[in-house]
């Protein structure tokens, strides 16, 4: 059991956490709000990814709390059947240092969809009836692929021919089964556009999905920690039935509210609607810009002193011990070409967070490759009469490396932490996945939304940012005398 000291009761802040999908956002913020309303310091850490990572993040500490599903904890985190009560979960969850309460009041089941006037013209009511149909095309989020409560166990329950597709986003999943693109796709019983788009929700006549009745997932400490808060959140117990969900995702789905305002719906009945769906200009200047801003460069400038730090000495090494030279160069190399999502899910587990930590160390990796090679490349290009003449005038090796050699490769080191800085404002969109900021936080959003103002006014700003960064290396170049011919020299 995972206990915190009494001293640091009601000190600190609560993090919240969420999963990638709308209504968890939405339920983080109000979980937020209601703790921050309680007189508690908290913090919603959004969009963080799947069960998985949530699941390790609760346990390591990195959050106190998440909206989860009884379904999922049952079936995916601790492989039980049927639908067991919150008090045989939380039997199960105590030597974790984990509990469940709070039901909120609604069922948000998975279920499968298609198209109503598709599934009215062949007959298709239930999900047995998709045996029939082999043709069909089906588009299915990752998770639910991935997850055993989702396609796996639903396949061989209902000895369903349609062979797994491959994952695709949940919203994006709704354009394409309006576009013809797809046929079925996974839904929840809450999402708002279930009616938008007239698809019929087909009957589960086997049973196979359990109930997924929405709760609170958090820490066994978090009582004794922020006992106020804890209060205040006990007080959503059966605050929140599944007509009153529906209505709070269609806020931000369909209604173009963020997902603060959607959730301030939950406290204020007559809160204002959203209006329109925001526009590209009015989501690229939203509030969030300067802290946004000011994440990503904090993530890019600190992985890149970092990676500067490393990586010369290791294309120093690689130049000066031939025998090694080979291994470090194929190592950084091998590791640019781990995917960013594996590479983040791997320091998850290795580091036991979730944050900033390990998106620094990931983007610290990718750096490496530019500046290892660029180094090594640049000591190479030394011309062995500079070296000779070092060797008459009776330098030693190190003296010979740092006031010779070096500085004539500097140029070209300088190039190479260049593509690893423009790089790596890239790829620190990724962050935003396991909760440490930047630009990445509106792409996660608006794909959560499919919402494509939401999406280009992260995707623009990372590479304004990028276009800025090459721009600075290049002054700098300039300004030393480094470009064209004389870099060479």
């Amino acid at each position: 059991m995972l206990a915190a000291p009494a001293a640091s009761a009601g000190t600190g802040v609560l993090t919240v956490g969420s999963k990638r999908f709308t209504e968890s956002f939405i339920l983080g913020e109000i979980v937020r709000e209601t703790a921050i309303r309680a007189g508690v310091k908290a913090e919603h850490k959004p969009g963080l990814g799947n069960t998985g990572i949530l699941f390790a993040a609760l346990k390591a500490g990195a959050i106190d709390v998440y909206p989860e599903y009884t379904g999922t904890i049952a079936r995916e985190l601790l492989q039980l059947d049927a639908n067991p009560s919150l008090e045989e979960l939380n039997r199960r969850l105590l030597p974790i240092g984990c509990a469940v309460a709070v039901p909120l009041g609604f069922n948000n089941t998975y279920a499968l969809a298609m198209r109503d006037d598709q599934a009215a013209r062949l007959g298709i009511r239930t999900i047995s009836d998709l045996a029939r149909h082999p043709a069909l095309k089906l588009g299915l989020s990752q998770e639910f692929i991935g997850r055993t409560d989702g396609w796996p166990g639903l396949k061989r329950a209902y000895d369903l021919p349609q062979p797994t597709p491959a994952g695709l986003d949940h919203g994006l999943a709704y354009e394409a089964i309006a576009a013809g693109r797809i046929d079925v796709m996974d839904i929840y019983s809450t999402d708002a556009k279930i009616n938008r788009y007239h698809l019929r929700v087909l009957d589960d006549d086997r049973d196979f999905f359990p109930k997924y009745d929405a709760v609170l997932f958090y820490r066994l400490d978090l009582p004794q920690r922020f006992p106020a808060a804890w209060q205040a959140l006990q007080g959503l117990e059966g605050k929140i039935d599944a007509r009153r969900m529906i209505g709070l995702n269609a806020a931000a789905e369909l209604d173009g509210a963020t997902f603060a305002q959607a959730a301030s719906r939950f406290f204020q009945d007559d809160a204002p609607a959203a209006g329109a769906k925001r526009g590209f200009v009015n989501a690229l200047f939203g509030p969030d810009l300067w802290r946004l801003t000011w994440e990503h460069m904090v993530l890019v400038a600190t992985s890149l002193a970092a990676a500067v730090l490393i990586g010369v000495p290791l294309g120093v090494l690689a130049f000066k011990f031939r025998a090694a030279g080979q291994a470090i160069l194929a190592s950084v190399g091998v590791i640019q070409t781990v995917p960013s999502l594996a590479l983040l899910a791997f320091l998850i587990a290795a580091l036991n967070r979730i944050g900033t930590v390990p998106a620094l160390v990931a983007l610290f990796l990718y750096a490496l490759l530019p500046i290892v090679r660029n180094t090594h490349a640049g000591l190479e290009a030394v011309r062995p009469g500079m070296r000779e003449a070092a060797l008459a005038l009776g330098l030693s090796a190190r003296d010979q490396l740092l006031s010779i050699e070096l500085p004539l490769a500097l140029p070209t080191i300088l190039a190479g932490a260049k593509t690893s800085a423009v790089i790596n404002v890239g790829t620190a969109t990724i962050a935003a996945f396991i909760g440490a900021g930047g630009y990445g936080e509106r792409i996660v959003q608006g794909l959560a939304l499919n919402d494509n103002a939401l999406l280009v006014a992260g995707a623009v700003p990372a590479a304004i940012l990028a276009l800025g960064v090459q721009g600075a290396f290049e002054l700098a170049e300039r300004s030393l005398g480094w470009t064209g011919a004389a870099a060479q020299k």
